[in-house]
């Protein structure tokens, strides 16, 4: 029954409230757009096992840490998760074809900025998350990630994560220095 923080687009910030809240987890999943690995490093000492995807702003380092797809199994449910996958009825044409011969349980995707939930009533009621981001850089106002247990093939308790407003926080910020 692991419980699981979800993020993504986090862009260099490695924010005191995404390790607030990764205590809590048993895993972080993150779905791209660290551009370094900061963050990575920071959740591995706490420390908490971390799976993920790299983003378009990634680089070499991380491409060669994670895939650009990560598919799994975890207590029954399939998980697939891409970094731009996009949104039920508008997914990305590079994965499309494959999505719809074989759709996970549960798709999870970053890069919009855009916190989003819902379910594709055309893929098998898949699940579709997209945590935000938990980054600075972007139009989003609050940065947010989700929380959610796996158990017995379902996924149960999500939760929105709210980590904060972007105005709350004072730099210097990473592409400051």
């Amino acid at each position: 029954m692991p419980k699981i923080l979800l993020i993504s687009d986090n862009h260099a910030w490695v924010d005191p409230a995404v390790l607030h809240h990764a205590l809590w987890a048993d895993e972080v999943w993150h779905a791209g757009d660290w551009l370094n690995i900061d963050l990575l490093k920071a959740i591995e000492a706490i420390p908490r096992p971390v799976r993920g995807v790299w983003g378009n702003a990634d680089g070499t380092e991380l491409r060669q840490m994670f895939p650009e797809n990560n598919k799994f199994i975890l207590e029954g449910l399939k998980f697939w998760m891409t970094h731009i996958g996009g949104n039920p009825g508008r997914y990305n044409p590079k994965i499309k074809d494959d999505l719809f011969r074989n759709p996970p349980d549960v798709f999870i995707c970053g890069h919009s900025h855009i916190l989003k939930v819902g379910r594709d009533p055309k893929l098998k009621n898949m699940l579709c998350l997209n945590p935000g981001s938990c980054g600075l850089q972007g139009f989003h106002l609050m940065r947010t990630g989700l929380r959610f247990v796996v158990e017995n093939g379902k996924l149960t308790h999500l939760e929105i994560v709210e980590m904060g407003l972007k105005t709350d926080l004072k730099g210097p910020y990473p592409w400051e220095k």
